[in-house]
């Protein structure tokens, strides 16, 4: 008999994956990793024997259990599955797949649904942050359907606005791991930071491009991702991350002057290949960059003079708007962003 396990594939935000209730994956470690690979089929670059889409935004898996912390409803582990290595990390936290959190607590009876709108309390257990999510909900049941676009994603869907509460320096320590606002890496200026995700800024000039380019173009550019992966490397160690050879951390954002009236432009690579869009949490931690004086960012930045920002996040295929409330001194309080989720399908997926 092949051994199958209870599956949701879902979209969350820009990303798909596999959602998995914790008691039903193995409880050892290097099993449950076993699992995973050869359910999304990996090592492969199409992944063609399993159900990952040869893409590292579709080759991604959430782990939820109901929580025993006060206050919080569901716990949330990340779990990165590479396409073509034979590895599953929890090294960062990913904050499309958190969109379909929610829904699915609700979904396998973790959350009571209410009637409009029900309101879940995250623990995102790679990195000790809390998110909270509201769902549209009616008769018991996650609504889907709705009026909401977000860039990356054809049609709309329903609205599930997130809050992020506790989110900097939540891998790294502190927001800014160096303990600077602008460190020099190969002549590079470079901001590290770490509002939900640790990333690594700089000008996109700097980096020879216009900052305008297609993900396919990047891509093809190997002096750039040379480069880049040079600089990474060297930020990993001072970011408090060890060496990152074979990690999915830090991410690297390159920045330009926005150019469909956002905040700012950016071309990220996640961090080998370039991002078709840009994670949540790193535009949480690009639009934070912005805030910072000596940051390569702060001079090409768009900024409202308001303590509530709305910034939106330019990408290679549209914006992701952040909102930052900042305190008397500028400083970033908290952060929110609106997301959509939708359920693909609900079965088992099969191992053998």
């Amino acid at each position: 008999m092949s051994k199958s396990v209870r599956c949701m594939w879902m979209r969350g935000g820009t990303s798909k994956g596999a959602y998995f209730l914790a008691g039903d994956l193995p409880t050892d470690q290097t099993e449950r990793d076993a699992f995973l690979l050869r359910i999304m089929g990996s090592p492969d670059p199409r992944q063609i024997d399993g159900i990952g889409g040869a893409d590292p935004l579709t080759s991604k898996v959430a782990v939820i259990k109901k929580s025993r912390r006060d206050g919080i409803d569901v716990d949330y582990l990340f779990l990165q599955v590479f396409v073509d290595q034979a590895i599953v990390t929890d090294a960062q936290n990913c904050g499309n797949i958190l969109a379909g959190v929610g829904p699915f607590a609700i979904e396998r009876g973790l959350v009571t649904a209410q009637e409009g709108e029900t309101g879940v309390t995250i623990f995102m257990e790679n990195t000790g942050q809390t998110a909270i999510e509201r769902v549209s909900t009616r008769a018991g049941a996650v609504i889907y359907q709705g009026d909401a676009h977000i860039d990356g994603v054809p049609g709309t869907a329903s609205a599930i606005p997130v809050t992020f509460k506790d989110t900097a320096g939540s891998t790294c320590g502190s927001l800014l791991p160096t303990g600077n606002q602008v460190d020099l890496i190969d002549g590079i200026k470079v901001t590290c930071i770490d509002n939900g995700m640790p990333v690594v800024i700089m000008n996109a000039a700097d980096m020879g491009i216009k900052g305008t380019e297609t993900r396919e173009q990047l891509e093809q550019d190997d002096h750039l991702k040379e480069r880049l992966e040079s600089i990474r490397l060297q930020a990993g160690q001072m970011m408090n991350l060890g060496d990152v050879t074979h990690k999915s951390v830090p991410k690297m954002s390159m920045v330009s002057p926005a150019t469909n009236g956002g905040a700012i432009s950016t071309r990220t690579f996640i961090p080998h290949r370039c991002h078709a869009s840009i994670g949540v949490l790193g535009a949480v931690s690009v639009a934070t960059a912005c805030m910072l004086p000596d940051s390569p960012a702060h001079a090409l930045a768009n900024i409202s003079t308001r303590a509530r920002k709305v910034m939106p996040i330019e990408h290679p295929i549209g914006e992701m708007t952040v909102i930052l409330e900042t305190n008397d001194q500028g400083d970033v309080e908290n952060a929110a962003i609106l997301r959509t989720a939708r359920k693909l399908f609900d079965g088992e997926v099969f191992a053998d």
